[in-house]
């Protein structure tokens, strides 16, 4: 059977579901556990937190567009701290419509998700403070451990 890349399966079938991968997309998908499916991207611009499919590299990557700019898309994932700069319409693939987590179906559209995804949008400043300040935290740990170690030693 002939190997299919992702960008060929969507271009042919104009839909793709796909097991999540990774951490970058918690709470909202879990990687073993929850499914996405994306829709072939149209000539239309993306639309602020819209979920997009996209290339960098090599990779494919799943994330949020958090700003839409004249040039480009400003794109983090729910549980990072980088903001992406940079990504544009050629690198995206897709846009995702649907998922299924915990074993439940949603769409982009359903009342849950859509609170999700305000919560998630108006406390990106906030979640990125305190996810710095707890690997600041745990770095402090690690490195009075390694002193105590070395003090032993």
């Amino acid at each position: 059977m002939e190997k299919t890349n992702i960008e060929e399966y969507l271009k042919k079938n104009g839909k793709l579901t796909y097991a999540n991968k990774g951490v970058s997309m918690m709470p909202l998908l879990k990687q073993g556990r929850d499914l996405f499916t994306i829709e072939k991207k149209t000539n239309q611009r993306c639309k602020k937190n819209d979920v997009v499919l996209y290339k960098r590299g090599e990779d494919y990557v799943l994330h949020r567009i958090i700003e839409v700019r004249p040039q480009d898309y400003v794109i983090l994932g729910d549980n990072c701290i980088r903001k992406e700069y940079g990504t544009t319409d050629k690198d995206i693939l897709g846009v995702m419509t649907s998922f299924k987590h915990n074993g439940k179906d949603y769409s982009v559209q359903d009342w849950q998700y859509r609170l999700y995804t305000f919560i998630i949008s108006h406390t990106i400043s906030v979640r990125i403070l305190i996810k710095k300040m707890k690997s600041r935290v745990k770095n402090i740990k690690i490195l009075k451990n390694i002193k105590k170690l070395l003090r032993n030693y």
